[in-house]
């Protein structure tokens, strides 16, 4: 393995959609009956819908299968499913954030191998994909229906390590939210972290961000400062 990647999550960090998730699962949750804050919500915006749903309401009750346990299981799975609906209701007016296809094209042109890393998948990932309009500098994505267990696990990361073929000090994890950066530094790769959706600095910082920008906007404006500059071709 001696390419270098440049890993990429989606929502929040390349497309301008964390809001949109936060008042979908919102309404979700209140059709449930489940009252969330909004604020509650946004902070764990980037973990996989069925851990997102337990980070929020606790996990579903594990134990003998009884009656309760599989209608907690079933009302968590009609969370979800409510909140897929409502999203899907903007996958045509979802938009890419400032400077993200730029930013993919650029780093593919200086031959960084570009992977996406997101829990989306089917219909949902081909709106971003659509939305972002840079299939050309992107070699690879992986997303919720090729691992077992999402962010913050360090598996997503490794399988975009593996579609890129490089190793983890040979590549960089951009993402948004704490989760990004607990995955991509339990995978061993040098994380850097956006503002792009709504997550503080410190927060970032905290979870081990090396580098936090505004936004891809910013990333690819100073990219020859950034973390990226600093790993030189082979």
């Amino acid at each position: 393995m001696t390419g270098r990647a440049a890993l990429f999550d989606v929502d929040g960090t390349l497309t301008d959609t964390n809001h949109l998730h936060v008042t979908c699962w919102w309404e979700a949750l209140r059709q449930a009956g489940r009252r969330v804050s909004m604020h509650a919500v946004h902070r764990a915006v980037g973990l996989p819908g069925e851990d997102l749903t337990a980070h929020l309401l606790g996990p579903a009750p594990t134990g003998d299968g009884g009656a309760a346990d599989e209608g907690t299981d079933g009302e968590y799975e009609r969370i979800g499913a409510a909140h897929d609906v409502l999203y899907a209701t903007w996958f045509d007016r979802l938009a890419a954030l400032d400077g993200a296809a730029g930013l993919l094209r650029r780093l593919a042109a200086d031959g960084w191998r570009v992977v996406l890393v997101t829990s989306a998948s089917g219909a949902e990932l081909g709106a971003l994909r659509r939305a972002l309009d840079a299939d050309d500098a992107i070699t690879a994505w992986t997303s919720a229906d090729d691992v077992e267990h999402g962010k913050p696990h360090p598996e997503p990361v490794r399988e975009g390590l593996e579609l890129a073929g490089a190793a983890a000090g040979r590549a960089v994890f951009v993402g948004d939210t704490v989760w990004d950066m607990y995955a991509g530094t339990r995978a061993g790769v040098p994380c850097v972290g956006l503002l792009s959706g709504g997550i503080p600095r410190a927060d970032l910082l905290a979870a081990g961000a090396l580098a936090v920008y505004d936004g891809p906007r910013e990333l690819l404006d100073r990219l020859d400062d950034s973390p990226f500059a600093r790993m030189a071709p082979r």
